[in-house]
Order: structure tokens, then C-alpha cells, then sequence
């Protein structure tokens, strides 16, 4: 078997595989690159000495049994067979869910999630989001300091569990997507500094130095990037990455890593003849990121819009804190800026970050797809002290209207494991950092962030505390008792009607028309010839849609149809979606 490492400043590299060590020759096209011959088959554990140093695990590695600092295992990706005749899903009317695998089930194995994929095709999603599997130190994680990009975290069940998940929801019709950090690497367990100029301190990030993609050495480190990606599509038949935080990528380049990156997975999508998509989590409410390449944008697929999740979340709730105090003193009216125009912030002044943000979306030319909206996600709860939903912030009826406005706004919509029944679990902040120092050192920074904003040490649960993964598992149980039950097939519902309806997914954001009213609290919009109506309010509400004997198609609360005047009459909190036949 052939093994080749990109080592740039070593002056003798060796390579040991199954015991044997024998010393690798510069490739002579190739300028920093090693290679050489080993007898290898699949779980051959091997790893490489830079300068007869000690052993590293490689940096492509596909596999990490004992963990980010122990040695790298061939992985045959032939051996596995294929059940799934996939033909794919493309993002265009997708439905999207987040899925955390280590808490998704009390087991926190993609096996173990694997035999709950039958509960989001009878819910109506269409495909998973899994949050990083990456190898990270320890057992649990959110999976964000992962390190070789390559490989599936052990404990999660590895590569070959990974494959059997990816069979199984493609078997009931479910699409994959894998979220991916190429904006830093892990802090424990990542020799890749060792094996060349993977970092750059010419830019800096919230994680120290940044990934290199503009300085010397840059190439490798692109290809490096690009490489990984394409083998989640590829060798894992993935549908689709989330990127994370693509504003931390810091690229001077003419040719961005980001549309580097969408132009090869664009070709890959063309050669194994089904869709493939990237979505970018950003805030810099930039369109060109989603702008295709022919009319001069990186060509990224879809983002993430957290101006939308927002402007809900200051409705619903009133708080005004950190970046939500931009949409507190009229949060309907940034509502209703997002539902028509995409981003709320499109060059205005932001009073959080103190300047001008953003710019226009020319919603012409960008299809409503692209954005993704969502009420809540692993950010938005898991960033909070304590964790807690918005199922613990706000009644069963307001979730309703979330629900609502989240599955029929002209967006993609996203949902956060465990919303549909209104989970009554917290998600909170966990690591399992096997150095000491640096857990402790996580710990006390997330307390330090939080007495900022007026909290007690004791109540910022401990991310390094066992219990504090365990509280965050999902409890199986609710779905079948009070209130969860009916929210849940609130949500099953809305995705019904959502297929039923095409109007719900046509792509034109400007075809919704909004009315609101600040004051009274409540929002209705149309799209084609659905109308939605929320009443966000503790008492009733009547609305003047202006559309006479339209039909229900969902209610949370009994509603009846409107009369010859077109006004709709909602009770509190409550929320309808009506069609005009």
C-alpha cells in the first residue's frame, strides 16, 4: 500500500505500520510531500516520525481508534456494501433537522440514532443534519474541537457506523448533511502545526492564529480542506456540509477557499450524478456567499439566517441582551423585514456591533431557499448559561406560532432535535477534555463569560461535569405525554400541509406579503394562495386578511373560516394557515 504525508520542513520522515518502521523518500513532482511502500489492510494501525521524533497520527488519517493522539488505522472504504439505491435529495424544498449524536439518544452512537430515523420520516423532515463527527478528546462533546478531518469520532461507533447510518436514512428517504470546522482546529490532539504551516499568524480568529489559506504553504492546506470535504460526499455518500463559521475564514486570495470549494464539490455532484450543496454558517449578510459563481459570488448554496431567528426569537420572548437588542424596539417589523427582504440587517446600523452591517439581497436573484430559518439551534440554546429551550422560555401556544412561522416562511426551514415535542430537556455546553489544565481552563472561561452578564458561578452548570452531558440527552419518553404530544403533531401537521402546498416552497421571496401589527402583536403573511396568520398576544385577535371564505388547513386553536369581510378571528396565542381555493 502506498502512504504519503505533506511534511515541508522535516528533513527525514519515517513511517511506522503494523511494527515495522521504514523511512519514506521525497516525492520527487511533488515539493514537501513523502512517500513510500508498507504491507497495510484495513485497520493497519500506523503513524508518521518527523526527524526521528515520536509518532503522530497522520494528517489525512480515516481512522482514530484510541483517540486524536494515538495511531491512524487503514480504512478499506470498498469493504463496506451498499444497500441504498440513493438518487438524492436536493436542497430546494428541503426541511433540514440538527441532530447531535452523542445526546440525540441516551447511547450517543450513530447506531443507536440510527434506530430513531423512523421518527423523523413519520415527522415529514427530509434530511439530518449531524453535528461534527470529527475525533475530539474524550467521549462527549459538541464535536467543534475536533481534529483529524478525516475520521469519525470512536466513540460515536466510527467509520463503519457512520456508513450504516448514512444506508439507513437513505433507505427511508432521508437525506444526510455532516457540519464541518474548517475555521480552526481542535486545541488537544492536533499535530498538524508539526507537519507544516497548517496555521498563519497573519490572521487571527476567536481560536488564536487562523487556518492558512493565503500565506505560504497555503496550497496544501487548501487541497487539504477541499480533500476532506469531498471524502464526506464521496466515500460516506453524504448529501450535503454545513460549514462553520465561514466568516472566520480569512482568505486574501483571488480565488476564495470558499469557491474553490463549491466549485469542486459542484463537479463531484456532476460526476456522481446527485445533488450536493453547501451551507454556510455566516453573519456577515453578505449575498455573494450564496451568489452563484457565474454572476460573481462563491457560489455556496444556502446560509444559515440568524436575522430571522432573531427577529422570532425578540418576539417571542422580549429579551432585548447582546445582538438581540437590534431587534427589540420593533421585533414584528424585523419580522416582517426578514420574511420579505431576507436579511434585516442589509447595510443598516447595528447598535451591537456599533457600525453598518450587511448589504441588500436582490431577492431577484436569490432564491428563498438559500436562506435557512430556523427558532432555535445548538447556538441559540447551547450558548445560553443554562441551556435552556425555547420550550422553557415561552407556552406551548407560542411554540405553536414559532412552528408555524418557521415551516411556512419562504426560507428553508430548520429544526433543532427535540422542538417538535417541545423537549423539556436543556442543551447545555459539555466537554470531556482529558488535559487537566484545559479543562479547567474551558470551565472557568464559560463561568467568567456568563458573570459578565450577571450570573453566579454556582448556577453555570460545569461543561466538565458527566451530569451536564446527561441532562442534555433527549428524554424518548415525552413524545407520548402532555404537551408534547400535541406539538408534536403540531409540527407533523405543518410539514404535511408544507408538501401539500406548493406555494410554501417556491423559491420567489418576492412573493410574500406581510401585514403586522406592533402593538395588538400579531403577523400574517401570504405566499401565492396560502395565508398564514399568527396571534402572538394573551387575548384574541382579529385579523383583516382581506381575503373572504378562505380554507383551513391547520389551526392550533379552533378556528373559523373568515367571513365576507376577510377578517380572521384568532384566539390567544394561536396560530392558522388557510388556502384561497
Amino acid at each position: 500500500m502506498q502512504f504519503e504525508v505533506w511534511a515541508p520542513q522535516a528533513g527525514r520522515v519515517t513511517l511506522q505500520c503494523d511494527g515495522v518502521t521504514r523511512a519514506l523518500e521525497r516525492d520527487p513532482e511533488r515539493t514537501g510531500w513523502w512517500r513510500g511502500e508498507a504491507d497495510a489492510r484495513d485497520g493497519s494501525r500506523y503513524g508518521f516520525a518527523l526527524d526521528d521524533g515520536p509518532l503522530r497520527p497522520d494528517p489525512c488519517s480515516r481512522r482514530q481508534p484510541d483517540g486524536p493522539d494515538g495511531l491512524s488505522a487503514v480504512v478499506d472504504h470498498e469493504r463496506y456494501e451498499w444497500r441504498a439505491q440513493w438518487p438524492g435529495r436536493p436542497l430546494p424544498g428541503a426541511v433540514l433537522y440538527e441532530l447531535h449524536v452523542g445526546t440525540y439518544t441516551r447511547e450517543g452512537t450513530l447506531d443507536a440514532a440510527a434506530e430513531r430515523l423512523g421518527h423523523l420520516a413519520e415527522l415529514g423532515v427530509t434530511h439530518v443534519q449531524l453535528m461534527p463527527l470529527c475525533p475530539f478528546p474524550g467521549t462527549h462533546g459538541w464535536g467543534y474541537e475536533g481534529v483529524s478531518l478525516w475520521a469519525v469520532h470512536e466513540p460515536y461507533g466510527g467509520p463503519e457506523a457512520l456508513k450504516r447510518f448514512v444506508d439507513r436514512a437513505h433507505e427511508r428517504g432521508l437525506g444526510v448533511v455532516l457540519d464541518v470546522v474548517h475555521n480552526h482546529f481542535g486545541p488537544s490532539g492536533n499535530y498538524l502545526p508539526l507537519f507544516g504551516p497548517y496555521l498563519t499568524d497573519r490572521h487571527h480568529t476567536p481560536w488564536g492564529a487562523a487556518v492558512n489559506l493565503d500565506a505560504p504553504g497555503s496550497d496544501e492546506v487548501r487541497a487539504f480542506l477541499v480533500g476532506s470535504a469531498l471524502a464526506w460526499l464521496r466515500d460516506y455518500r453524504i448529501d450535503g456540509l454545513r460549514l462553520d463559521a465561514v466568516h472566520a475564514l480569512v482568505d486574501t486570495r483571488a480565488l476564495h477557499f470558499l469557491e474553490e470549494l463549491s466549485t469542486a464539490v459542484d463537479a463531484l455532484a456532476a460526476e456522481v450524478d446527485r445533488p450536493l450543496f453547501l451551507v454556510a454558517e455566516t453573519d456577515l449578510n453578505d449575498p455573494r456567499i450564496i451568489t452563484s459563481r457565474d454572476e460573481g459570488g462563491l457560489g455556496l448554496h444556502a446560509q444559515w439566517n440568524d436575522d430571522f431567528h432573531h427577529a422570532l426569537h425578540t418576539t417571542l420572548t422580549g429579551e432585548s441582551q447582546g445582538y438581540y437588542a437590534d431587534f427589540a424596539r420593533a421585533p414584528l417589523a424585523g419580522l416582517a423585514k426578514t420574511l420579505t427582504g431576507g436579511y434585516f440587517h442589509d447595510g443598516t446600523y447595528s447598535s451591537f456591533r456599533e457600525r453598518h452591517h450587511g448589504r441588500p439581497l436582490d431577492r431577484t436573484r436569490v432564491a428563498g431557499h438559500r436562506l435557512l430559518g430556523y427558532s432555535q439551534t445548538h447556538d441559540q440554546v447551547g450558548n445560553r448559561a443554562q441551556g435552556d429551550r425555547l420550550s422553557a422560555l415561552v407556552s406551548p401556544g407560542l411554540l405553536a406560532c414559532a412552528a408555524t412561522l418557521t415551516l411556512t416562511a419562504p426560507f428553508t426551514p430548520m429544526l433543532f432535535m427535540g422542538e417538535e415535542w417541545a423537549a423539556g430537556t436543556p442543551w447545555q455546553f459539555f466537554t470531556d477534555h482529558t488535559d487537566p489544565q484545559l479543562a479547567d481552563a474551558v470551565r472557568r472561561g464559560r463561568r467568567r463569560e456568563f458573570a459578565a452578564h450577571g450570573w453566579k458561578e454556582e448556577d453555570v452548570p460545569d461543561p466538565q461535569d458527566p451530569a451536564t452531558r446527561d441532562r442534555s440527552c433527549l428524554d424518548w419518553s415525552e413524545p407520548e405525554r402532555e404537551p408534547h404530544a400535541r406539538v408534536l403533531d403540531w409540527y407533523r401537521r405543518l410539514l404535511a400541509v408544507r408538501r401539500e402546498q406548493p406555494d410554501l416552497t417556491d423559491p420567489d421571496l418576492a412573493d410574500t406579503k406581510v401585514a403586522y401589527d406592533e402593538e395588538r402583536r400579531w403577523i400574517a403573511f401570504r405566499r401565492g394562495d396560502v395565508l398564514v396568520a399568527v396571534n402572538l398576544a394573551p387575548e384574541p385577535a382579529a385579523l383583516p386578511l382581506g381575503v373572504p371564505h378562505a380554507r383551513v388547513l391547520a389551526a392550533w386553536e379552533p378556528v373559523e373560516t373568515p367571513g365576507a369581510d376577510g377578517v380572521v378571528r384568532l384566539p390567544a396565542e394561536s396560530a392558522v394557515v388557510l388556502v384561497q381555493d
